[in-house]
């Protein structure tokens, strides 16, 4: 946990072309008293900030070197390939590595695909970034492969990209310290994998947030309120007043002529 045991916050560190909101959104809406910080990182640099302490998790690309981090896979990307809006390949909608033997095939030094083997021809220099390759790209020097989320953050109008079907492909992942797995992290990892707020495999709640859900609670209890709702027969819903017919269907039901019936003053009524 980050921070004073009275202030907890959770710093998470992200690449480009991750897109980490809807996690925030879910994260805020269950601890509103412990603040998310957003970290934007170079993909290469992710690990490091981990290591260092200067983030609590991270949303990084695979793989992750070493044994001291531990990483959750969330999902895999689609591999595009960027090109020219008059490029011969904006005529089909999906493409192999072979159709790109003809292409200068530029490779950034952040290069976020790990290829064995580079496709196409090569360039006489490596741009130093993805945006530096994707202007490139621009000026008609070559076409770039990417994983479709840094396609889309680098949009350009005069640029459109098409899938690359047989391409290595990028995975992102949820990384953290193995030795700093403090109930934030796990609470986060619940977030991630889509687990519910009262998920019996989740952490203890930080305390600020118990004070809060048991306050709500407490508030609930009060007399003078909203009345409480019941599930009634058949799993129907009911509240207040509108009980009694409930209660009455049930008890008259094979009761039969002689039976007994309680009225509404808890008094019993003979039947006969």
């Amino acid at each position: 946990m980050t921070g004073s045991q009275d202030s907890p916050t959770f710093r998470l560190a992200y690449v480009p072309g991750v897109t980490p909101d809807k996690w925030v959104r879910i994260w805020n809406d269950r601890l509103p008293e412990v603040p998310l910080t957003l970290l934007s990182v170079p993909p290469h640099e992710a690990p490091g900030v981990l290591r260092a302490g200067g983030a609590d998790a991270a949303l990084l690309r695979l793989p992750v070197d070493g044994t001291d981090l531990s990483a959750i896979p969330l999902y895999t990307e689609t591999t595009v390939v960027i090109v020219p809006k008059d490029h011969l390949l904006t005529a089909v909608d999906e493409a192999t590595v072979a159709d790109l033997a003809d292409d200068i095939v530029l490779h950034p030094l952040d290069d976020a695909l790990g290829w064995e083997r580079l496709p196409g021809r090569p360039a006489l220099e490596r741009p130093a970034t993805t945006a530096d390759a994707v202007e490139l790209v621009a000026a008609g020097i070559g076409v770039l492969v990417v994983p479709q989320s840094l396609a889309r953050l680098h949009h350009r109008k005069d640029l459109t990209y098409r899938p690359l079907t047989d391409a290595p492909q990028s995975r992102v992942a949820l990384s953290w310290p193995e030795e700093r797995t403090t109930e934030l992290v796990e609470h986060f990892i619940g977030v991630v994998r889509g687990r519910t707020a009262n998920s019996t495999r989740g952490p203890k709640l930080p305390a600020a947030q118990e004070r809060r859900t048991a306050g709500a609670g407490a508030a609930g209890r009060k007399g003078g309120g909203a009345p409480r709702k019941a599930t009634g027969q058949g799993g129907k819903k009911t509240t207040g007043q509108g009980n009694k017919k409930g209660v009455g269907k049930n008890t008259a039901k094979g009761a039969g002529k002689g039976g007994a019936q309680r009225s509404a003053g808890g008094r019993r009524r003979g039947g006969r």
